[in-house]
């Protein structure tokens, strides 16, 4: 059967555990879902089916870290595969397109936003495909972790592009998770292949530290294993430049990886350390997806991780080989605050919620959005605002129609006639429309939907089509920007107070189980049981070990974090200045929780338009718990 396409592709003469009841799934034409341990060889899971189905492959994945070694490796297989991202030319994209029509390509990897383009669903949408391939499957499930809105409309698309299997894999995924997963893909039980969680090489060890302790703790563990390729994941870009300045001036080369540097940069950073020319990575959670380096020695936390799922992902980076190596958490409870301000800063005011409803009540039958603009006007970030508009959908109140770009502009590269030339009878009058419609500045023509449809009844998506295969045969260089949501209104009738409330609480039930998620971790780390043996319970392995041996808890090492250090109290006059000096610049009196998120330092569109980070108040409360300070507000204001 497929053994020979194992053998001949990849060299193996057998396959993993849970690798071919997922294979032989997929080939026998079921939907599946492959919950693996990082480093188990999900990947395999749809590269072996690629070659032998005869359509294409698509796979959504996260991150372009991540495509570029899929394909690098794929590349070395001999399997064809490409990526169309943002990273691309114009020219580089067109040829994976023109390949991927041809049949030339067998697996074409994009992210999840991609299926967003207009343009690039009317290519796909006439392409066979065999299997929907959905990597870091947990992302679909908004009680899971990294939880993606876009995610969520990915069986819709399944529909209606005809694919008739999907796959989807996970290496950390909870039983609810997985439940989730499973109901949204509608994929039978018998087809969800959960292997081990257990990693029998992973020494986990949590070691309790004060803040003015952390960096000594650090260079104790990275000198007690020198040179061997480590991973030290913080919060926060700026530790990680001060931390990688740091252990560098001591003789431990380190280098920074962080989402604010240039791609080139990270590209580059990434590349040495693959290479073994850096061993040392200080990172923000940016670095590690689709780092497929087998010999990663040590992974340390030297800032709390998000939740009990970013770290089991992080440690599973360490040991994919098989051999030893440590997992470290340097932990005390003063990083919580951080990690709570990211969850209380996603939840949208009521009052923000209300604005938007408004905002569709006044529409009459479609509503078309651009999420900037939107998020600006009512003050909520974009994340949030992508899941209040699914929890709109859900509960019947828009449904959605399409995507597109509001504008379309392109330049010549031959002669406009030359390219009316080439067409006759109506198609020749279709094309001399698009041309008279488009009105031109220097360069640029900039098309007019509007005046094609009013004068010629020309249909958008005609028109469309149309200039993209212009584009393809180089006659003309297309753009295209302002992406708009189009929606159909389904209810007019619901009441914007009852329905501002409910989904207000919506997002309360979502903070405070984000807010859980993070006491989970803290319990976890001092647990006073086998910690291994609970971290795989978590993940619905319940064949691992007791008593692993191989952690601090079995050493008789469990810990305690050290508490909060006592903050001084704040003065009613000195809270009141801070909070006056925001309350003035904005036009409506704003939240107890807005102000609350100006002084704990949380940026929000409300804060970025009225430019608050100039304000004396900005971010005095960082380190002050959120509750803490959200009480004090409601007390002086509320």
């Amino acid at each position: 059967m497929y053994h020979q396409t194992l053998k001949k592709y990849f060299g193996f003469d057998s396959l993993r555990t849970g690798q071919e009841e997922v294979i032989t799934r997929v080939l026998d034409g079921h939907s599946a879902a492959a919950i693996f341990p990082t480093g188990s060889g999900k990947s395999l899971c749809y590269q072996l089916p690629a070659i032998e189905l005869p359509h294409l492959t698509l796979v959504i994945s996260p991150l372009l870290a991540l495509m570029k070694d899929q394909l690098d490796f794929l590349a070395s297989k001999g399997i064809p595969a490409a990526s169309i991202d943002s990273s691309q030319t114009w020219q580089q994209t067109q040829q994976v397109m023109q390949q991927v029509r041809s049949g030339e390509i067998k697996v074409l990897m994009i992210s999840v936003e991609r299926l967003k383009n207009e343009r690039f669903r009317q290519f796909i949408s006439q392409v066979p495909i065999s299997l929907l391939v959905v990597d870091e499957a947990h992302c679909i499930s908004e009680w899971g972790h990294n939880f993606r809105p876009d995610y969520l409309k990915l069986p819709h698309y399944q529909q209606s592009l005809n694919i008739p299997q999907v796959l989807l894999l996970t290496a950390t995924a909870t039983p609810a998770v997985i439940n989730d997963m499973q109901e949204k893909f509608n994929i039978s039980k018998d087809d969800i292949i959960v292997t081990g969680f257990y990693r029998h090489n992973l020494d986990l060890t949590i070691l309790a530290a004060q803040d003015d302790e952390k960096l000594d703790v650090l260079q104790h563990q990275l000198t007690a294993q020198p040179n061997v390729p480590s991973i030290v994941y913080v919060t926060l870009q700026h530790t990680a430049e001060e931390i990688a300045d740091t252990l560098t001036r001591n003789h431990i080369p380190a280098q920074a990886y962080h989402a604010g540097m240039d791609a080139e940069r990270r590209q580059n950073i990434q590349q040495q350390f693959m290479a073994g020319s850096i061993n040392c990575i200080v990172a923000t959670i940016a670095f590690g997806m689709g780092i497929d380096k087998s010999d990663i020695r040590q992974v340390i936390h030297f800032d709390l991780p998000k939740s009990i799922e970013n770290y089991s992902q992080e440690i599973g980076r360490a040991g994919r080989d098989g051999k030893e190596s440590t997992c470290t958490v340097i932990a005390n409870k003063s990083g919580l605050n951080v990690l709570q301000n990211f969850i209380y800063g996603d939840t949208p005011d009521r009052s923000a919620i209300a604005a938007v409803l408004s905002e569709i009540k006044a529409q009459s039958q479609q509503w078309e959005v651009m999420n900037n603009r939107l998020s600006k006007d009512a003050n909520i970030r974009l994340l949030p605002l992508k899941t209040l508009l699914v929890y709109l959908e859900i509960r019947h109140i828009i449904e959605p129609l399409y995507t597109y770009f509001a504008d379309y502009r392109f330049k010549l590269n031959v002669n406009q006639q030359e390219i009316i030339n080439r067409f006759n009878g109506e198609r020749r009058h279709f094309v001399e429309a698009i041309f008279a419609c488009s009105s031109k500045a220097k360069i640029w023509h900039t098309l007019d939907m509007d005046a094609l449809w009013q004068g010629y009844q020309a249909d958008r998506k005609r028109v469309v089509a149309a200039i993209d295969y212009f584009n393809e045969q180089g006659w003309i260089t297309l753009e295209s920007k302002q992406m708009t949501d189009v929606y159909k209104i389904t209810n007019h009738q619901f009441d914007i107070e009852l329905e501002s409330e409910a989904l207000y609480q919506l997002f309360q039930q979502k903070e405070n189980s984000e807010i859980k998620r993070i006491e989970s971790m803290v319990d976890f780390f001092e647990s006073k049981t086998c910690l291994s043996h609970q971290l795989a319970y978590y993940f619905a392995d319940h064949h691992a070990p007791e008593q692993c041996g191989h952690c601090s808890v079995c050493r008789g090492k469990s810990i305690t974090l050290p508490p909060l250090p006592t903050l001084p109290d704040v003065s009613d006059q000195v809270l009141t200045q801070w909070c006056d000096q925001f309350i003035n610049a904005c036009d409506i009196a704003p939240s107890v929780a807005a102000i609350t998120r100006f002084l704990n330092g949380m940026t929000t569109p409300l804060t970025t338009k009225i430019k608050a980070k100039q304000f004396d108040g900005f971010g005095q409360l960082e380190a002050y718990p959120f509750e803490q300070t959200y009480a004090h507000i409601q007390r002086l204001y509320g």
